[in-house]
């Protein structure tokens, strides 16, 4: 009982911080960071449009992630058709808050993502595995190898299988599924946790429409949707996003 009431005094007190300016930098505390949620795929017209303040090569291994620090080895997973890849995060870079990285094309058509919806999770490696050393040795021989073929030839070497054997990327996606996202905001241990939370979030910032959902015996998820398009996610995520939780994510049902 004491715990629980613990608990909710050091929930309560961080809510209450959370509408501080001040954004929280997370980038040192994230070394087994996981974020699903969408992919801004680079295109020279967004930095010429300033929404992405640094360029970002069509056929580069490197994505932008702002939570993580420069060189980070992380996995890129198609969510959809479960298609993945090693990439390393490059320099901070200034994007859309909506989305949890930026991609150049050639991810993109490596993973088969869907151009409407790039959904995809963004996640670390442990770098003293053997099998990212060796994935992080093909990063650097394929990022050779793309600087000199046009994206649409480039050829991917399947290392978990006959070396031999290569695949032709295919530039457009075969994975074209239905639009339907919630946007989680916490999971907490109580309901009574939950329930404060989404009071909170109607009365003192004006989030309404805020449900909470029974994941397993404890564990309560608060989250708003679900959404059919993206323009009506993009509002609703833009004003949770500035209460600073450490890690919302979009999620598809």
């Amino acid at each position: 009982m004491i715990y629980k009431y613990f608990f909710l005094f050091t929930f309560i007190f961080f809510v209450s911080c959370a509408d501080q300016s001040k954004k929280i930098n997370y980038s040192q505390n994230f070394k087994n960071y996981s974020n699903k949620g969408f992919a801004l795929i680079y295109e020279e017209k967004l930095y010429k449009k300033r929404f992405v303040n640094k360029k970002l090569d069509s056929r580069s291994l490197i994505i932008f992630n702002n939570n993580l620090i420069k060189e980070t080895p992380v996995r890129v997973t198609n969510l959809i058709s479960g298609k993945s890849l090693v990439a390393k995060v490059g320099v901070n870079a200034k994007y859309p808050i909506f989305y949890n990285s930026v991609i150049s094309k050639r991810i993109a058509t490596d993973l088969d993502l869907d151009f409407n919806q790039p959904y995809v999770e963004i996640k670390t490696l442990y770098q003293n595995n053997s099998f990212i050393i060796n994935k992080a040795k093909t990063f650097d021989e394929e990022k050779k190898v793309a600087t000199k073929v046009p994206i649409e030839g480039i050829l991917i070497e399947n290392i978990s299988a006959d070396k031999n054997k290569v695949k032709k990327v295919n530039t457009k996606s075969n994975f074209k599924v239905s639009f339907k996202y919630i946007i989680k905001i916490a999971d907490l241990y109580f309901e009574s946790s939950a329930k404060i939370l989404k009071k909170r979030l109607n009365e003192e910032y004006n989030i309404n429409d805020i449900k909470i959902k029974k994941i397993s015996k404890n564990s309560y998820r608060i989250y708003k949707g679900p959404f059919n398009n993206l323009d009506s996610i993009k509002r609703q995520y833009n004003d949770i996003i500035r209460l600073n939780f450490e890690n919302i994510e979009i999620l598809k049902l």
